[in-house]
């Protein structure tokens, strides 16, 4: 079976960007600390600590995406892929639990007292650190939907909440600068952790979805168009179409019935052109099993109560 991830040169520019991704993410961790220990700013701080979910999420990722270049063995026949659903469900989580610890140490903040000071700076730092964090979100989620990578998604995905999070700290810090009102710096940080706990969400619905093998709509229907063409043209029926997506490689299911007095090989042969059609018309590539059936004793050997 051939995946979606087939060269070892697409292996080392996912990880690569992996690696990238956890240098960024440790030196925008340091740049926030810098800040806040300039300002003393709450969003900034709370900025900070997303920072520090982020790292620990990204070395959860990286370890994820060695793993599931191992090939199939003894006790996983299916692959490693699936960890990539996984990582997505790790790293969704600790973005909803980072936006909760931004809400609560924003109203903490807030109810003991707010002091801000060096504002300027701590705003430029601000700045540059989602500045820096936009190119390398933008470009994680680029390359990880070119190599079809969810864990690569994911940590992209990731990256770009980070930067929603800088916006709102610069947009806090920004009013206060103008209006001298120090709640602002608060508020805004409450908001965009409230952005931040529906990205976190989505992603762990998308990880409970591969998960659980829930069938995607527009795959579906792919596969029935697919499939309604290919044996129209070979004077064949199918039935019970089954598939799920294993993280890198769609599985397909399918029975074929074939008419009466066909030959086994020549079965064999149209069924394997189907196959393959099937397998490159979808991405990421999918492994198609074929179960030949007759016509003929077809209701017979399947009554319609067994099925």
């Amino acid at each position: 079976m051939e995946t979606a991830v087939t060269s070892e040169a697409d292996r080392k520019a996912l990880s690569w960007a992996m690696n990238l991704s956890l240098g960024i993410g440790l030196l925008m961790f340091v740049m926030k600390v810098g800040a806040y220990l300039m300002t003393g700013s709450a969003a900034i701080l709370s900025d900070a600590a997303e920072s520090v979910v982020h790292v620990a999420a990204v070395m959860f990722a990286a370890y994820s995406l060695r793993l599931s270049y191992k090939p199939a063995d003894e006790t996983h026949l299916y692959g490693h892929a699936k960890i990539s659903f996984f990582s997505a469900g790790f790293e969704g989580a600790m973005i909803m639990l980072a936006a909760l610890f931004i809400i609560y140490e924003s109203i903490h903040k807030w109810m003991t007292g707010l002091a801000l000071e060096n504002l300027g700076a701590g705003t430029l730092l601000t700045a540059a650190a989602s500045a820096i964090n936009g190119g390398l979100g933008g470009y994680l989620v680029w390359i990880g939907r070119r190599k079809h990578s969810l864990i690569l998604v994911a940590n992209g995905k990731h990256v770009l909440t980070d930067v929603w999070t800088s916006l709102a700290v610069l947009v806090g810090l920004g009013l206060v600068l103008i209006t001298k009102w120090l709640p602002f710096d608060p508020i805004c940080g409450i908001i965009m952790a409230c952005n931040i706990l529906w990205s976190g969400g989505g992603l762990v619905r998308s990880a409970f979805a591969g998960l659980m093998d829930k069938a995607d709509p527009e795959t579906h229907q792919k596969l029935v168009g697919i499939l309604d063409r290919e044996t129209k043209s070979r004077q064949l029926t199918y039935h019970d179409l089954r598939h799920r997506n294993l993280g890198d490689t769609h599985w397909v299911e399918v029975h074929l019935l074939f008419p009466a007095g066909t030959d086994l090989a020549q079965a064999h042969r149209l069924a394997t052109e189907i196959e393959r059609v099937v397998e490159t018309a979808l991405e990421p590539r999918a492994h198609v099993t074929t179960h030949l059936e007759s016509a003929e004793d077809h209701d017979e050997l399947h009554p319609p109560a067994a099925r």
